[in-house]
């Protein structure tokens, strides 16, 4: 009975994040989180256009408080809202940029808008970045193209640091999944090594006093005997 209960929650939950993104629109919201407090549930909003999602006067607030209370018997919801300086690094709104621009211009240009996107998501500081796209691309097969630049971890648990979104863009040909994997710059990598002039001239000492140590040979003379 508790997990049906524990589903049924999740489920609900699901269901407000997919309303709240559907609502204000597509390339606005990065991602949804809600936290349960004592005085009621506490909805924050990761977006790059706060002002759009605010309203005037926070009229899309208020409108969107009002649905939260009677469509999802929220008891006292209250949203916050969470600013995205630089959309360029946020993988979500990164994908949802790539769906909306291969939606518009088609998916005979999605090279195009690939390397674009790659080369804005570099530019912004970024350590690396691969983007994956599935579909009729745009031969009647579905394939898989992949565009990368710079350094990406996979597996292990440095993988956890690369910020990873989905997005879907829908063509006259059929869906095109978008999946966008960014490793942002302030990212701590726990096996990576960054050699600079300290460790250089470590190196250097070192190897002086290594031959400091260990002389040469001095070589024989021709004729010599051993």
């Amino acid at each position: 009975m508790e997990e049906k209960k524990f589903v049924k929650f999740k489920q609900d939950e699901l269901g407000i994040k997919e309303y709240i993104k559907s609502s204000l629109g597509k390339g606005r919201i990065s991602d949804v989180s809600i936290e349960y407090t004592p005085v009621g549930e506490k909805i924050i909003i990761a977006t790059n256009r706060p002002g759009l999602v605010i309203g005037r006067k926070g009229e899309k607030i208020d409108e969107l408080t009002y649905v939260l209370r009677k469509r999802f018997n929220l008891d006292n919801p209250h949203i916050d809202i969470k600013e995205i300086t630089n959309e360029a690094l946020d993988a979500q709104l990164v994908a949802d940029s790539i769906a909306i621009q291969i939606e518009r211009k088609g998916s005979l240009k999605f090279k195009i808008i690939a390397y674009k996107t790659l080369e804005s998501i570099m530019r912004s500081g970024a350590l690396g970045a691969e983007l994956a796209l599935s579909g009729k691309l745009p031969s009647e097969r579905a394939k898989t193209w992949r565009f990368t630049k710079g350094y990406l971890k996979k597996t292990g648990d440095p993988s956890k640091v690369v910020n990873k979104a989905i997005a879907q863009a829908k063509t006259p040909m059929g869906v095109v999944g978008i999946k966008v994997s960014i490793l942002p710059p302030d990212a701590h990598i726990h096996d990576l090594i960054k050699v600079n002039d300290f460790m250089l001239n470590n190196i250097r000492q070192n190897s002086i006093v290594h031959e400091e140590i260990i002389p040469k040979k001095k070589s024989r003379k021709k004729g010599e005997s051993k």
